[in-house]
């Protein structure tokens, strides 16, 4: 296959030398690397050399292995890609297993905003999509990010939002709020039943940074006709668990961003 112009040979071969360490090959000689790579041996000691004096392989002399440093390149990937982009193949796999929609949202002012969504079919009237916004008070996902807040920064909300009745369920009280955020904050995870919109329940934990601050949150929603409040505890509960402890150690190995 032609090659284009500005296609750096030597770029592919050092980082095929790379890939050719493996679970199954974590240690290879000169010639193993030359074979596997199909390279002589003399343009793959070249190679094995220069990632030695750069500090990504090491050698005792006959063996060749990867030197920590080589996490640097995945770190850099890490760090570059946002929260929705380490959460959306946790989405994927936990909608596969439930076979129900999930979504992650953020804080924004008084509203959450969904900022990535694995749906499975409509079951709402309004459509959801990234971008989509609707008040915190009155669903799961806003819930657990309320109920993770600072005292001081969850009382200037409960202030100032309008806690208005969506459904005859929706709690719209200050009191009522609260009393159910202590909840919510006791038992680690949100279930709405039917307060954004009639037919519809949800439930959602909570996404925590490194510092153990709530930044997010992922939730599982499904008709109210498939399922009851106890059978969600029960099925949904424990994979939107696992999604979100998994999202959390993505999000603990990537390195942390500059300020710039």
């Amino acid at each position: 296959m032609p090659r284009e112009p500005y296609y750096v040979q030597s770029l592919e071969r050092g980082l095929a030398v790379i890939r050719a360490f493996d679970a199954q090959h974590s240690e290879l000689t000169l010639s193993d690397v030359a074979r596997v790579c199909g390279l002589t041996r003399a343009a793959a000691r070249r190679f094995l050399l220069t990632l030695t004096d750069l500090g990504y392989v090491r050698t005792d002399g006959r063996l060749f292995s990867l030197a920590p440093r080589v996490l640097e390149l995945g770190y850099s990937y890490l760090s570059s890609i946002s929260l929705p982009e380490v959460a959306e193949p946790h989405l994927e796999r936990l909608v596969a297993e439930v076979r129900e929609s999930s979504s992650m949202s953020v804080l924004d002012g008084d509203d959450i905003v969904y900022v990535a969504r694995v749906p499975t079919s409509r079951i709402m009237r309004v459509a959801i999509n990234v971008g989509t916004r609707f008040p915190a008070y009155a669903t799961s996902m806003g819930r657990v990010i309320l109920a993770g807040l600072p005292a001081a920064e969850l009382e200037a909300y409960l202030g100032r939002a309008k806690l208005e009745p969506l459904t005859d369920r929706t709690i719209c009280t200050p009191d009522a709020l609260r009393a159910e955020l202590v909840q919510v904050r006791r038992q680690g995870h949100a279930i709405v039943d039917q307060e954004l919109e009639e037919g519809l329940r949800a439930i959602a934990a909570p996404i925590r940074d490194r510092a153990g601050t709530v930044t997010g949150a992922v939730n599982v929603s499904i008709h109210a006709a498939r399922a009851t409040v106890d059978d969600i505890r029960a099925r949904i509960l424990p994979p939107l668990l696992a999604a979100t402890a998994a999202i959390e150690a993505d999000l603990k190995i990537a390195p942390r961003r500059s300020a710039s």
